[in-house]
């Protein structure tokens, strides 16, 4: 399948890393651009941590919001921290659909 490729912007908590990479992988093969997080701070990548990196990925990952054309929500148990709540509120105003890994109660 060669043609325009769907973008999509993976958000959740970076503690179900497992689950991004499968779903990055699973999403892939189905013909769609993924784009992912860059570091896993709840799985280990602890430079997250340091002094002004957190808030520049949060915001970097708005304008990963920004480039898709939907958002996939790694929502692992059902969960749904308040970081990626505010990641899809942010892609429901600018008008993107929103697809979650686990059916939301």
């Amino acid at each position: 399948m060669v043609g325009r490729y769907k973008v999509i912007t993976l958000c959740g908590s970076t503690r179900f890393k497992d689950a991004f990479l499968e779903a990055q992988k699973r999403l892939t093969l189905a013909g769609n651009i993924v784009i992912s997080v860059g570091l896993f701070g709840h799985s280990g990548d602890d430079e997250v941590w340091t002094e002004g990196t957190k808030e520049m990925l949060d915001d970097m990952h708005k304008r990963k919001i920004d480039m898709a054309d939907e958002i996939y929500v790694i929502n692992v148990g059902g969960y749904i921290g308040s970081s990626t709540r505010s990641e899809i509120e942010y892609a429901q105003a600018a008008g993107k659909p929103v697809h979650y890994l686990e059916e939301r109660q």
